[in-house]
């Protein structure tokens, strides 16, 4: 008796913990429509804080845990980028070399959920350099995926303007957020 007491326990508790799991190695494909894309480029010099954006509307799909296609690539105008004001927008646009590099461009693979957000790594191409970056994380609202990137122009190797014989210097370290906004 205690015997068949052990087997019915040992089925049921078997039962419990194994008829409702599901298999993990096939994750589930997501897909995010995105409608819009929004990049600022953020920085301080001498005389204060600027805010250089650029917004344009795209239709394109973010494929998550996908193996058939997990890349989301865009080119991004640089001569579209606005910082409120003509000689900061024109000092942008010749640091980056808008003439001989007009377009930069964003690459965003191996896309996969973490938590409630994303992972996946991220490829930035601006003027001739490439800077890669493994295990970037993306964060998901409900409107959008942002992402942030902490850089220098050094790391680009690019000058930071000086404008009136050293007076006025932007300094080295820029943030670079992108914003992906869903449909």
């Amino acid at each position: 008796m205690k015997s068949r007491f052990q087997i019915l326990i040992t089925g049921l508790a078997v039962f419990f913990f194994l008829g409702n799991a599901k298999p993990t190695f096939f994750p589930e494909d997501t897909t995010v429509v995105i409608n819009k894309i929004k990049i600022e480029i953020t920085g301080v010099s001498t005389v204060g804080k600027y805010n250089c954006s650029n917004t344009f509307s795209t239709k394109d799909t973010v494929y998550v845990n996908s193996v058939k296609k997990n890349t989301f690539n865009t080119e991004i105008k640089m001569s579209n980028f606005d910082c409120g004001n003509k000689i900061m927008t024109k000092d942008l646009q010749g640091t980056v070399k808008v003439k001989q590099f007009p377009n930069s461009t964003v690459s965003i693979t191996d896309i996969k959920p973490c938590g409630k957000n994303y992972k996946c790594r991220l490829n930035f191409y601006i003027t001739d350099k490439t800077l890669k970056y493994k295990d970037f994380i993306l964060y998901n609202t409900d409107d959008k995926i942002q992402g942030t990137l902490s850089l220098k122009f050094s790391d680009i190797e690019l000058e930071p303007p000086v404008k009136m014989a050293g007076l006025i210097k932007v300094k080295d370290d820029i943030v670079i957020n992108f914003s992906l906004y869903k449909d």
